[in-house]
């Protein structure tokens, strides 16, 4: 591992995402599942408002360190977990947890535990995921 590669800065990059991920999973979301029906509106949309920036923050610079480690490591087995682990969480944050958001926004009180429920578990996926890409990370690391 150089300090100019990519592995030290995927490495920060790949805990970060991790600790954010646990943070949704056991503080975040279990808050929401919380909320009482009369202030759910108002507590989903500041989640969803205060949420966005920091899921760019954090994916953006995941997606670029894992392509430059693509490109500079690619018979690193570390490389190929770490972009396996960020791959599935980027993808289920994008094909299942977003769209599971926009229904929350609007859906009855009667439907929102049921999605909430499901959430939770599309939220362990991506949990998965962050840990199995800090592995990765962590292999190419050493």
């Amino acid at each position: 591992m150089t300090s100019t590669g990519p592995a030290p800065w995927l490495l920060l990059v790949a805990a970060a995402h991790l600790g954010f991920q646990l943070t949704v999973d056991l503080v975040v979301y279990p808050a929401l599942r919380e909320a009482p029906d009369d202030a759910w509106d108002e507590a989903h949309a500041r989640h969803s408002r205060r949420i966005a920036p920091l899921v760019a923050l954090l994916y953006v610079p995941l997606v670029l360190l894992l392509g430059w480690t693509v490109a500079v490591e690619p018979r690193a087995e570390g490389t190929w977990l770490a972009v396996a682990g960020g791959a599935l969480a980027v993808v289920t944050t994008a094909a299942l947890a977003a769209p599971m958001h926009g229904r929350l926004s609007s859906a009855p009180a009667r439907e929102r535990p049921d999605l909430l429920r499901a959430l939770g578990r599309v939220d362990r996926i991506r949990t998965v995921g962050a840990a199995v890409c800090l592995v990765g990370a962590a292999l190419l690391a050493v």
